[in-house]
């Protein structure tokens, strides 16, 4: 099972109600996990205080906290969540005090809401999300505003058709976890893995090439790895979903038709040039997903923001 001890939940001042707050009490309700309310404030005006001594500039921002986390807390009073901690922090890059504090406090899952879309059905996510995404060492659920009903849909997308040992050990730690979400929720747990198209470039370079046979070939290939690791953990058969396409329109696909109420993927969390460059499939998927994203790292991953 789900070893929860402690849970961040990231405040929005913008928002009157808190989901993040409301998806972690639920969980702790079924975790006995504490909670902390974090939030993190910084003052623009800070910048122009060059001219002050460093106790003015040091009282202005003890000005500012103090006044936020007495906010905080009436706000939280108000809200019925009375049973969190409480901390503040002066930050101006949000996602270092959340990952600091994850690092220093021994944090097993940070909760944080995503925002809407002007369109009002589409999640937009922050600059601030996908740091945590990619630079978090513990998992990070990113929530909408809505409820997890009982017998959800819980989607485990998995990269089955990888040989690498790095790719497999995530699989199965996104399956187990996937599982837990499931018994926690009384969830139905989906397994989604997506396998490429033929390649028409070489269907036209080589003529000897048989589109037909080699997609078969791949198609067979991606089931009866998807069978075999179904098998392990329990999933039926009816609940393995296999398709062709990119990752990144057929997990959202899916999500969309089975009506998803979490999707839980792994990121490799690829920083600096590497992730302007190559870019991350994680992050393609989930920037087409509308239901809450659990993200999660590969064992041994090492937060850049580590000291």
């Amino acid at each position: 099972m789900i070893e929860c001890r402690h849970i961040l939940a990231i405040v929005d001042t913008e928002r009157d109600s808190q989901p993040a707050l409301s998806r972690a009490f639920e969980l702790a309700a079924k975790t006995g996990a504490s909670v902390t309310a974090m939030l993190v404030v910084y003052d623009l005006s800070y910048d122009m205080t060059t001219m002050l001594s460093g106790d003015e500039r040091e009282s202005m921002r003890d000005a500012v906290t103090n006044e936020q986390a007495k906010w905080l807390k009436n706000h939280l009073n108000a809200l019925g969540f009375q049973e969190a901690d409480i901390v503040v922090e002066w930050n101006n890059r949000a996602y270092e005090s959340i990952i600091s504090y994850t690092l220093n406090d021994k944090v097993d899952l940070v909760v944080k809401a995503t925002k809407r879309h002007d369109d009002l059905v589409s999640v937009l996510f922050t600059p601030t999300d996908w740091h945590l995404m990619r630079k978090c060492p513990c998992p990070v659920l990113l929530v909408k505003d809505h409820d997890w009903p009982e017998n959800g849909e819980i989607i485990a997308a998995v990269n089955v058709g990888s040989e690498d040992n790095e790719h497999a050990a995530l699989n199965d730690k996104i399956t187990l976890i996937a599982n837990d979400y499931a018994t926690l929720l009384k969830g139905n747990v989906n397994l989604v893995n997506s396998y490429p198209t033929t390649p028409l470039n070489v269907a036209i370079e080589v003529p000897e090439f048989d589109p037909e046979n080699y997609h078969n070939a791949v198609k067979d290939h991606h089931n009866k790895e998807m069978q075999a690791h179904a098998l392990k953990y329990g999933v039926p058969d009816e609940k393995c979903i296999v398709k062709e396409g990119l990752p990144e329109k057929v997990i959202p696909q899916v999500a969309k038709d089975i009506d998803a109420e979490l999707v839980i993927i792994g990121t490799v969390g690829r920083v600096g040039i590497s992730a302007a460059l190559i870019g991350n499939t994680a992050e393609h998927v989930i920037d087409e997903l509308n239901c809450d994203v659990l993200a999660i790292k590969p064992d041994g991953f090492v937060s850049p923001l580590a000291k």
